[in-house]
């Protein structure tokens, strides 16, 4: 790589990030210029604008003469994130099934997105993996129409592969969450928002250990405990 090119630091940012999410760079890790300099073919400079453009997302905390820490993502964040998917995709899923026409529509949607989430866990993807879960759950809270509420889940969607990709470390645990999203995909085309609702409680709190009605505070508070 030509480190004089405008795009060097956009480049080792976007591949340093990618790898923040799919947790490649677990948070805790301390990252170095000089090694990620070298990795990369460039000098110091572009990798510093890419950390700091990290750091200023949220990703990293710089420190002089050290190199980046990658924050890790905190238990109260992590309930946060999901305590906004169930609140979304629940609500998606109310208005979803009262026009048969989109219901099918999303089940078949859905369908091809746990495809694709089954053969990433048989090849032991977790890139893959992550990013048609990303799919699956964004694609519920489309089906709604309400463009507002879509953009806002495009804003969750990085934190929310971050989540996933923390807590899926095994072909075993892969393949458990592609049984509960087909059973959240049969929910959606029988029409039963209810079963929708408790399995998708069921899954957050089998995928990421956090229970239905617990707030952020309560979920910081358990893990410091």
């Amino acid at each position: 790589m030509n480190e004089t090119t405008p795009n060097a630091a956009d480049l080792v940012y976007a591949r340093v990030k990618q790898r923040i999410l799919q947790g490649d760079f677990e948070g805790g890790r301390m990252l170095s210029e000089g090694e990620l300099a070298a990795e990369h073919g460039v000098s110091r400079t572009p990798v510093r604008e890419a950390f700091l453009r990290l750091q200023a997302e949220g990703w990293m905390r710089l420190y002089p003469k050290r190199g980046a820490l990658v924050v890790e993502s905190t238990p109260g964040e992590i309930a946060q994130v999901l305590e906004a998917r169930r609140l979304l995709e629940n609500y998606a899923v109310q208005r979803t099934v009262r026009d048969e026409h989109t219901r099918q529509d999303l089940a078949a949607e859905l369908a091809r997105a746990v495809d694709a989430q089954r053969r990433a866990a048989q090849a032991d993807d977790t890139e893959a993996f992550v990013s048609a879960d990303a799919d699956f759950h964004n694609a519920i809270i489309r089906s709604a129409g309400n463009t507002l509420l879509t953009t806002f889940a495009e804003g969750l969607r990085q934190r929310q592969q971050r989540v996933t990709a923390t807590s899926i470390r095994t072909p075993e645990r892969m393949t458990a969450v592609v049984a509960r999203h087909e059973r959240l995909a049969a929910a959606i085309a029988a029409g039963d928002a209810d079963a929708f609702r408790t399995t998708l409680d069921a899954h957050f709190e089998a995928a990421h250990g956090v229970r239905a009605g617990t707030s952020p505070a309560d979920q910081t508070a358990g893990a410091a405990r």
